[in-house]
């Protein structure tokens, strides 16, 4: 899943990110929307592009990704993302926080939702050949804006109330940058599958289930001591990320 290496823009409206080399910024003011942007201009920018939002409440960006292997199973790239994602906020997490993943794309702290992350790529590509790009986009509550209590709805989260206070929007993607390049290097040196075991071990711990993800994404699940796998399909699930609210475009409160 490589990044072309290609030079660094300014950010016009926020403070620029420090990016690695491989990324070209576009910082869009705080009413855009980086997953569509991303999307409106992979075709002419191409990989290692990253749409980043200047926004109080949320971090929100996107990447531009180039996948060198057919859509069928490049959509394994949601799982390169949410690793790096996750990873950026392990980064930093107060000790003994729980930061999990809810198969396949919603992130949770201490069980409530925070964001999480989604997959586009080109209409009309073809199951079988490299789509000529794909976008992992992502979103992360880092300040709750309703008028409730703190804490009062359990399931939902924002990271400022637990607890990630040096924890900036502008952090968050640059440490998500970092960490997409680990893991696309491990996936480009040891294949997919230590991708895979990054992302697995994320997932809320389910003792005596073995648990495998396929080669076009699907999870595969199997109870130690049995035959018989289940399987869970990826790509229903990516038209509308579980995460989002399709009303206020934001993680779900």
């Amino acid at each position: 899943m490589p990044l072309e290496t290609r030079t660094r823009s300014r950010a016009p409206f926020a403070p620029e990110l420090d990016l690695p080399p491989p990324f070209t910024l576009v910082t869009l003011r705080e009413v855009g929307d980086a997953f569509a942007h991303a999307v409106g201009i992979a075709p002419e920018r191409g990989a290692g592009t990253l749409i980043y939002v200047g926004r109080f409440d949320l971090a929100e960006f996107a990447v531009v990704l180039e996948p060198d292997e057919p859509l069928r199973t490049a959509r394994r790239a949601l799982y390169l993302g949410m690793a790096a994602l996750i990873d950026a906020l392990l980064a930093y997490s107060p000790p003994e926080k729980p930061v999990e993943i809810d198969w396949p794309d919603t992130i949770r702290v201490d069980g409530g939702l925070v964001g999480g992350g989604r997959l586009a790529w080109p209409r009309g590509a073809s199951e079988d050949e490299p789509p000529d790009w794909l976008v992992f986009g992502a979103m992360i509550r880092t300040v709750s804006m309703g008028e409730g209590e703190p804490g009062l709805n359990p399931l939902v989260a924002a990271l400022e109330e637990e607890g990630f206070s040096d924890l900036t929007a502008a952090a968050l993607v640059e440490s998500f940058a970092r960490h997409l390049m680990v893991h696309t290097d491990a996936w480009q040196e040891h294949g997919f599958d230590a991708v895979a075991k990054e992302y697995l071990q994320r997932l809320p711990r389910d003792k005596g289930m073995r648990r495998d993800i396929d080669e076009n994404g699907d999870l595969l699940l199997r109870r130690m001591g049995k035959v018989d796998v289940a399987r869970k399909k990826l790509l229903p699930l990516l038209a509308e990320p579980s995460w989002l609210d399709p009303k206020t475009r934001g993680p779900r409160a």
